[in-house]
């Protein structure tokens, strides 16, 4: 699959410093489309609202934190319904397809976008792609109904089956001209949304009136730009039970140790948003904050201070963590899965072996390791109510952009409101944890864990102002202990947290 598709950006300039990041529009590139009034004006349910339709010029800023000179900045088009759509309600046939790993959430959405269709627009002719991309052109379609779709919101996965890879442009576009779909709803992380971009790209190509409108799913919550991906928060809640189980496990034997592992293959959200939530947790390690083990500061040293004050204790583990730290032998650095991600060695096992062996070595204290990996579990759950929320909102949101005409978009949620959002900025690079941040410091307030500033950035510093003449009488630094006063660390100008 090429990912190289990406559309040219679609601006829109205004007075002080106002900048529109716009999506596409069918009318972009195919003039004269006829229009059609928008239904929603004689349906009951929006009878009492007093404005039916989103302004054409509506957008939602990207930054809410402004000084009094500051230029307003980018924004991105608010969602909703407009007064005028682009199709009428017979002549659409539309698709959904599930891509990428499973994620709580994903048969919400689904089920809202056919009853959105349906109730909202009228549409009756609505098709599920079985197994992914590679179902557009390997695969039977199944007919979605809001009879067939009620009850499964109730149920873990996805009823359309999934799978990473797959992609053939050529193939795909092929099948939705042969099958007459002219909307196609994809549902996926940032690989699968590059995957919508090029499709989108072919056939504006081709010159077809078809919408390409995607749904951002991953529940690592490592897409840039909107708040939060769907069924981040069920996985933080489901992540509970795990700690909960290890917080049990490590309490209930001298010098227990219960070590979680958690989703987060290269942002940490999942990790640090558990460990807030639980103030169970003595340490949590993620992909952004590099740590080391042995010496003066590091891993091994917090344990054995932690287990004396504590005689137990708590460590959660995001799965993209401390990788760097794995021998050459055992890493898979160039191997990637059928999606194009990296393939990880299972970090929690190795750092659990690795915590075992340096205490069998130091034969100071006994440790009882105990190791807890829930992540399929975590993954297989229906959403939550929250979840269920926020799925409603972005399947409506989708369906209202389409039957306007949008396509080449994103539907997100911007600083608390729903948004339509360029392919190209979903894509750009993975939204990760600042640590620098102030929830980063909250976190560390909160375990009391060491800022684990390695030896090597330790000593290039030193070496750098000994240079300088700036340390040349000074002690090396010592570890900053979460206990004393590690906030101070924490830069006031990393704003607030993405989530």
């Amino acid at each position: 699959m090429e990912s190289n598709g990406i559309s040219e950006s679609k601006t829109v300039t205004g007075d002080f410093g106002y900048v529109l990041q716009d999506v596409p529009h069918l009318t972009d590139y195919i003039p004269d489309l006829p229009t059609y009034s928008n239904p929603l004006q004689d349906n009951p349910a929006y009878s009492v609202v007093k404005q039916y339709f989103v302004h054409v010029d509506d957008s939602v800023p990207q930054k809410i934190v402004v000084h009094k000179d500051s230029p307003r900045g980018i924004h991105f088009r608010r969602a909703g319904p407009r007064q005028k759509i682009y199709f009428e309600p017979d002549e659409v046939r539309a698709c959904i397809v599930t891509c990428g790993g499973l994620c709580p959430g994903l048969n919400t959405v689904i089920r809202e976008i056919v009853y959105s269709l349906y109730h909202m627009y009228g549409v009756t002719r609505v098709l599920g792609i079985d197994g992914g991309y590679k179902g557009f052109y390997s695969r039977n379609t199944i007919p979605l109904t809001p009879k067939v779709v009620n009850d499964i919101h109730k149920r873990g996965g996805t009823i359309l089956g999934t799978s990473r890879g797959g992609h053939d442009t050529s193939k795909i576009v092929h099948s939705i001209q042969d099958r007459g779909i002219n909307q196609v709803y994809i549902i996926g992380g940032d690989g699968t949304q590059k995957g919508a971009s090029v499709i989108f790209e072919e056939i504006r190509r081709r010159g077809l009136k078809v919408v390409v409108a995607g749904i951002p799913k991953t529940i690592d919550n490592d897409i840039p730009v909107i708040d939060k991906s769907f069924g981040f928060d069920t996985a933080v809640e489901e992540a509970q039970r795990a700690i909960n189980a290890a917080h049990v496990e490590a309490e209930s034997i001298e010098n227990g140790i219960g070590l979680v592992k958690l989703m987060g293959r290269y942002s940490g959200f999942i990790a640090m948003y558990a460990t807030l939530a639980s103030r169970d947790v003595d340490c949590c390690l993620i992909p952004e904050s590099p740590f080391y083990l042995d010496g003066k500061g590091g891993l091994f040293e917090y344990i054995e201070k932690r287990l004396k004050e504590n005689g137990h204790m708590v460590i959660v583990l995001a799965e993209g963590a401390g990788q760097e730290l794995l021998s050459a032998s055992m890493q898979s650095m160039n191997h990637q899965d059928a999606s194009g991600n990296k393939l990880l060695q299972d970090v929690g096992l190795w750092i659990s072996q690795s915590i075992k062996d340096h205490f069998s070595r130091q034969k100071k204290m006994t440790i009882n390791l105990k190791y807890i990996d829930p992540t399929y579990m975590i993954r297989a759950v229906p959403s939550n109510a929250s979840d269920n929320v926020y799925c409603t909102l972005l399947a409506q949101s989708v369906v209202h952009g389409a039957m306007a005409g949008y396509t080449g978009f994103t539907s997100g949620l911007v600083n608390g409101r729903q948004t339509y959002i360029p392919f190209y900025r979903i894509t750009e690079k993975p939204h990760q944890v600042v640590i620098t941040d102030r929830m980063w410091a909250r976190l560390l307030s909160s375990t009391n864990q060491p800022s684990f500033i390695s030896q090597k950035e330790d000593s290039e510093d030193e070496e750098e102002n000994n240079i300088s003449g700036e340390m040349k009488n000074e002690e090396p630094a010592t570890p900053c202990w979460g206990d004393e006063n590690c906030a101070d660390l924490v830069t006031e100008n990393g704003g607030a947290s993405s989530v």
